[in-house]
């Protein structure tokens, strides 16, 4: 099997943390690694390093060398800048289809997820390469354990093969009543954005599902093989559709299929979710730094590494970077996207 990671994105929900020069993938969010050093080093008990591809935005490529330096340099496949999931595969795809068999298993992940039940998720990895090998386009699904009102789901249907399932439907991130109403049914699991499948069938996929991505791939291809790898792309690269493979791809395919996966998952997709992967006191309160105060204040995530003392504050983030302190509700950590979208609207660079 080769493995894909996408590790182009910007981590905009992380911020201020997370900034343009440094996103999230790149930051030790949940241990003293940085989150693609984790994914590499878990991929790696199975596969080997030269079947790891990184796909980035080209302004990124220098920090995957950095921090993955025994990755070989043609293993590092650039985006002229970054696009949705469906043009990025689809470069991929391009790249490596002359240095693998038709018939070979890719696993596609992303760089900035944990996954914490490390021998479950390789026993859930082998079920979807079967069924993979069968043709099935393999998507993995999370068990979920509470109503999720941050992921996508995936309806389950019939079991196909062993562990494996049918999918009936994608549905977006729903509202909390939705959420458990899909929990009590037992048969929704939550959207990874984790795949499995041959090249031969992925490719096929975006030649009759995809043919505008498809035709531009192609092009794409000429133009590497006419001036070499490093060659200008960005032209045909910006005429792609911006979509993403589930709504491109798997949505319209006839032959997708789900695996069940209790793998210890989480996409650490904000700053609430990083407070419930992280050790608290009694009161729920979780600090950076060991010497801080607290008084009557309960449920408090503080990234900072000054001494932080609370009086009398609940359900809070405070996080504290060189030029930018942050405080919000912790339930309302998904609109730090927007004040990053605010400072980009004001042009104010320097702090994004």
């Amino acid at each position: 099997m080769i493995a894909l990671i996408m590790a182009g994105g910007i981590g905009s929900r992380f911020w201020p943390l997370s900034r343009k020069d440094k996103p999230k993938q790149f930051l030790p969010i949940v241990s003293s690694d940085s989150m693609i050093r984790l994914t590499v080093d878990r991929l790696q008990e199975k596969i080997k390093i030269t079947d790891i591809y990184i796909v980035t935005a080209a302004e990124q490529a220098a920090l995957v060398r950095e921090h993955l330096p025994e990755l070989p340099p043609e293993n590092i496949i650039c985006e002229p800048f970054g696009m949705n999931t469906a043009p990025c595969i689809g470069l991929s795809l391009a790249w490596l289809q002359d240095k693998y068999p038709a018939d070979e298993t890719m696993l596609v992940a992303a760089a900035d997820h944990l996954i914490t039940k490390t021998d479950s998720f390789f026993e859930c990895l082998e079920t979807a390469e079967k069924a993979a090998h069968k043709g099935y386009l393999v998507t993995m699904g999370i068990m979920p354990d509470y109503p999720s009102t941050s992921y996508g789901y995936i309806e389950s249907g019939d079991e196909l093969v062993k562990g494996v399932h049918q999918v009936r439907r994608f549905k977006e991130k729903p509202d909390l009543e939705t959420a458990a109403e899909y929990l009590q049914t037992g048969n929704f699991l939550w959207n990874s954005g984790m795949f499995v499948w041959q090249l031969e069938a992925i490719n096929r996929a975006y030649e009759n599902l995809q043919p505008e991505i498809w035709n531009l791939l192609k092009e794409v291809k000429s133009v590497w093989h006419e001036k070499g790898n490093a060659a200008d792309i960005g032209i045909l690269y910006a005429k792609m559709p911006r979509i993403p493979v589930d709504v491109g791809i798997m949505e319209k395919s006839d032959n997708i299929a789900v695996v069940p996966a209790d793998i210890g998952w989480s996409d650490v997709g904000g700053w609430k979710a990083l407070a419930e992967l992280s050790s608290a006191d009694e009161q729920g309160n979780c600090f950076k730094n060991k010497q801080h105060l607290q008084i009557g204040s309960t449920n408090n995530y503080v990234y900072s590494d000054k001494m932080v003392s609370l009086i009398g504050v609940n359900n809070l983030v405070v996080v504290e970077t060189e030029d930018v302190l942050l405080i919000m509700d912790k339930e309302r950590s998904e609109e730090v996207k927007t004040l990053v979208n605010i400072l980009k609207k004001e042009h104010k660079d320097d702090l994004l």
